[in-house]
């Protein structure tokens, strides 16, 4: 290794150990300019985790001030990264098993009597996690036991399916399979063995299998996504149902955490959009992005100007649309979208 390549190393060295012994003395930007590199992941963690934004939000609030607190505590045997992400591995679990989860809630669109649903949802709490805070936070450096892409990891189907598995397979299969970190490491997080952990994993991949839909290719975010999302925009817009229909995948999946309702099926979704085009009739879509995904701030035109009415994230296969995923609208503000304009 050249001289200078071993001083710029020893130099961070220094530095880091210099924020730490500040921070350890009570120095809060010491502790912020420490732990600011990790916050967006621990976010996205907490919020692969929760699958919920907010809650993601609280869990990561949480995490800094335990931190903050436990700093002391920190003997450097693991990476100051380990040791937080082991915080906030705990600090999810905790409110897993506190069971602090919206509840689900019952249709209140007046006017509109929906079709009777096909399924009804497990997990109401569900919400979207905004792309432009994934910047920084899903190009992360993975361990060697990672196997699935940080973008593949993001997805709605794929933090959805998480949420199904019991807590503990869920923690287990995050930090193996999306961050691998190694299984010694996973049992020093949990406080438990190599051989637990090995196991926990193995039905973890099994429940998550079981859970995820089944979604070919995605085209991503290119020119096939553009003219695909282009034509459903124009559709929607329009309230030009069959234009709509013929973007859709026959076995179109379509929910709306927190509401339960559950469609599957071109005719049945057709059947719902259709219902909601003749009562509202004009919609106006801002585009914007979710998971890794195409998104949209639905609004209703009205007389007076566009009234927020919900966020709407697209997940494609090939040249069709497979899911439509509606939220309510208390979302905008998180993705930069106005509730009136």
């Amino acid at each position: 290794m050249e001289l200078h390549t071993v001083n710029q190393l020893a130099g961070v060295t220094l530095a880091r150990t210099d924020l730490m012994s500040r921070a350890r003395a009570g120095d809060g930007e010491a502790f912020r300019a420490l732990t600011e590199p990790y916050r967006r992941e621990l976010q996205v963690h907490c919020y692969r985790m929760l699958g919920s934004f907010q809650d993601a939000e609280d869990a990561l609030q949480d995490t800094m001030l335990a931190a903050w607190r436990g700093l002391e505590g920190f003997d450097g045997r693991a990476s100051l990264r380990t040791w937080l992400y082991r915080i906030a591995t705990n600090r999810c679990l905790d409110a897993l098993r506190a069971a602090r989860r919206r509840p689900a809630k019952q249709w209140d669109i007046p006017g509109i009597e929906p079709p009777e649903p096909t399924s009804l949802g497990e997990i109401p709490w569900l919400e979207p996690y905004p792309d432009a805070l994934l910047d920084g936070a899903i190009t992360v450096p993975l361990g060697p036991e990672a196997r699935y892409e940080q973008t593949e990891s993001i997805s709605l189907a794929f933090v959805t399916a998480l949420q199904i598995l019991p807590p503990r397979q869920l923690t287990v299969l995050i930090l193996r399979d999306v961050l691998g970190f190694r299984a010694s490491e996973v049992a020093e997080m949990l406080d438990t063995t190599v051989d637990s952990v090995k196991s926990t994993l193995k039905r973890a991949r099994a429940g998550l299998q079981r859970g995820l839909p089944v979604i070919g290719e995605q085209p991503g975010d290119s020119p096939a996504e553009e003219e695909i999302v282009a034509k459903f925009v124009t559709a929607y817009e329009s309230a030009d149902i069959d234009a709509l229909v013929a973007l859709l995948t026959d076995d179109v999946f379509m929910s709306m955490p927190p509401i339960p309702l559950e469609y599957q099926g071109r005719d049945i979704v057709a059947r719902f959009c259709a219902l909601v085009f003749d009562t509202m009739r004009s919609f106006a879509l801002v585009p914007t992005r979710a998971n890794g995904q195409p998104a949209f701030g639905v609004y209703h035109r009205t007389p007076t100007g566009r009234s927020a009415a919900a966020l709407l994230v697209l997940t494609l296969t090939g040249d069709r649309v497979a899911a439509m995923t509606l939220f309510e609208n208390t979302l905008f503000p998180v993705f930069g979208l106005p509730l009136q304009y």
